[in-house]
């Protein structure tokens, strides 16, 4: 974990493209990447017909804890912990880091391996861990199973790079083993973290040899997925760097993928088993930063640090408050993001009390009066914009508005709103104090009679009624024409009803057997009936090209050639109406994606479902 210039963010943004082109037109080839090497550990080989897209996150159960549970522990411990974030040069200066001291102060391979050696976190209490995410009100752990580094903090039989056989640790303990026990019997979910990147491994810079890496990280991670059974897995180093040279690809990436989901179906991913692209994984994963608004196409967790490191440093002491840690926490979830809050173990295994006492007074917050109603299970509020005093979440029929700058003087609280609703309660949680609610301007006003109930976040419980929405529908999906050419032209090979549009067709697959896995297209076309009548936000995840018609009108217009791309169209749509829509698309060569999901104020983002398409 590092910061870098290219944050996460950019990865991540949307993009609106309305550019009328009159007709589809060939598209240019795409320089191919380096294919990964055949493992004897892989699954066979995907091949045309395959399609990687199972489920749809933003709805799948396989998913379902993740978006609930909505915060969880960070745990950055690993041999470079001993150091505590100092390491003495031989002139005598000391250079100081964390979790990348090896790297950002030269220590030279034979120095570090021999401080490993005195690696002894003995204390390491697993119940104590456990609690301290308990008392957080912390839903799921992930730990650091293998930094960049290469160090496995568990008995490997892959190597002897580990906490079992290089090391001065107890060679009878697991700490890993003793974490998934005390979160199995607390009821916490456990998720690991491996680093793609490897410092140690002398076979990994080298793109000839790497694939016999290859080999022995996916071995690894079936040892973790079999002894463990964990519930997610946090991918890291997947960015191209040097010192020592980083070979992964978009095509590695998707060959783990699939390999890991043959593992474990029920797996929830990060997006850098890949390249940390919307395309990637199950979620994506800004770090130390929290995105202005709900992240388009995929779900999401920001990553961030009590202090201003992930590993230990004893000398950082910078620790951020309860209060900004909790309004952090609310902040993600009003806008549908979850919340990985790290600590550091020292070389003890200790975590620092600081980060106890923070966690503590999370907790404290979450568990008074009912406040964690706005964080779990909890999400973006929609039905309002955000407010400049505080935040708001949804949850059924009920919004949260936490406010962090209570109003004064018989001042209210501004509430605009996106669509038309009705509030039809309000309460200031763990207050009796009466809460006026009046219609105003663009919006509604809130005027509390009384004070804040503290000063972290006051929640006043708003009761809402969104209006009624039509009946679910009864469709199929929409009519799939594929064509064995990116022109769209000709006869199509294959005409079917697709449920969904929801493709992961990648670098390999492609939308049937018969057809090649480069150059085809694909139109769908029917009818689209949404159950509430508002305006619509359709987003489209697309590569190599997608155009999108609603009743005729081309509102989205992706077709100059592009990597995975986000694009994005705003459309009134009428309760109970079936709406025509066409969506073209076309690949060349490379990867194939394509999704088309739809949010609005009264509905979350999802794919859209096959109840509400129609082929006809």
């Amino acid at each position: 974990m590092r910061k870098r210039a290219a944050g996460p963010a950019l990865l991540l943004a949307a993009s609106l493209a309305f550019a009328v082109v009159p007709q589809a037109t060939a598209l240019p080839d795409r320089a191919p990447e380096r294919a990964a090497a055949p493992d004897a550990t892989a699954p066979e080989a995907a091949g045309p017909g395959t399609d990687h897209a199972t489920d749809d996150p933003f709805t799948a159960d396989r998913t379902n804890w993740f978006r609930q549970d909505r915060f969880g522990m960070f745990i950055h411990f690993g041999t470079y912990s001993n150091l505590e974030g100092e390491y003495k040069k031989a002139d005598g200066s000391v250079c100081r880091d964390a979790e990348w001291i090896q790297r950002q102060c030269g220590i030279p391979k034979a120095e570090y391996e021999k401080q490993a050696a005195t690696f002894n976190p003995a204390d390491f209490d697993a119940k104590a861990v456990v609690k301290a995410a308990k008392d957080a009100g912390m839903r799921y752990i992930v730990i650091t199973s293998k930094h960049h580094e290469g160090y496995a903090m568990w008995p490997t039989k892959v190597n002897d790079w580990n906490l079992r056989d290089h090391s001065s640790f107890d060679k009878s303990r697991d700490i890993l083993a003793e974490l998934k026990k005390a979160s199995d019997d607390a009821g916490i979910k456990l998720g690991f973290y491996y680093s793609i990147w490897d410092w140690h491994d002398e076979d990994f810079p080298d793109p000839a040899t790497f694939p016999k890496y290859e080999k022995r990280m996916r071995a690894q991670l079936k040892e973790l997925v079999d002894n463990y059974d964990p519930a997610l897995l946090w991918f890291d180093g997947e960015w191209d760097t040097d010192k020592p040279n980083n070979p992964w690809t978009a095509r590695d990436g998707e060959k783990l993928e699939a390999y890991l989901r043959d593992l474990d179906p029920d797996l929830v991913i990060n997006n850098r088993v890949g390249k940390r692209r919307v395309v990637d994984g199950d979620y994506g994963t800004p770090e130390q930063e929290i995105p202005g608004a709900p992240v388009d196409g995929q779900l999401w967790e920001s990553c961030m640090t009590l202090n201003d490191h992930w590993g230990f440093a004893r000398y950082d002491q910078n620790w951020k408050s309860a209060a900004t840690l909790t309004r952090n926490l609310l902040s993600t979830t009003s806008r549908s993001g979850n919340y990985l809050l790290n600590v550091g173990p020292d070389a003890r295994g200790r975590v620092p009390q600081p980060s106890v006492d923070r966690l503590k007074q999370m907790g404290d917050w979450l568990r008074t009066s009912g406040q964690g109603e706005a964080v779990f299970g909890a999400r973006y509020g929609g039905l309002v914009e955000e407010p400049a005093w505080g935040s708001v979440s949804r949850k059924g029929d009920k919004l949260y508005a936490a406010a962090t700058q209570w109003p004064t003087d018989g001042s209210a609280l501004h509430l605009k709103a996106r669509t038309d609703f009705k509030v039809t309660s309000a309460r200031v949680l763990g207050s009796d104090q009466r809460v006026e609610v009046t219609k105003s301007g663009d919006g509604y006003d809130i005027k509390p009679s009384g004070a804040a109930t503290n000063d972290t976040a006051t929640v006043i419980e708003l009761k809402v009624d969104p209006g009624p929405a039509a009946r679910p529908g009864k469709g199929k999906g929409l009519k799939q024409e594929i064509f064995d050419n990116a022109e769209l032209s000709g006869t199509p090979k294959i005409t079917r009803t697709d449920a969904t549009v929801n493709h992961a067709w990648k670098y390999e697959g492609s939308p049937d057997a018969g057809i090649p896995s480069d150059k085809f297209s694909v139109r769908w076309s029917g009818k689209l009936e949404p159950r509430r009548s508002e305006t619509y936000t359709l987003t489209t995840v697309s590569d190599d090209v997608a155009r999108v018609w609603i009743d005729g009108k081309l509102v989205i217009d992706s077709w100059t050639p592009h990597e995975p791309k986000i694009d994005k169209a705003q459309v009134k749509l009428t309760a109970g109406t079936r709406h025509s829509i066409r969506i073209d698309y076309a690949e060349n060569t490379g990867e194939a994606h394509m999704k088309l999901l739809w949010s609005s104020p009264g509905q979350e983002q999802q794919i859209i479902p096959a109840a509400q398409l129609y082929a006809n």
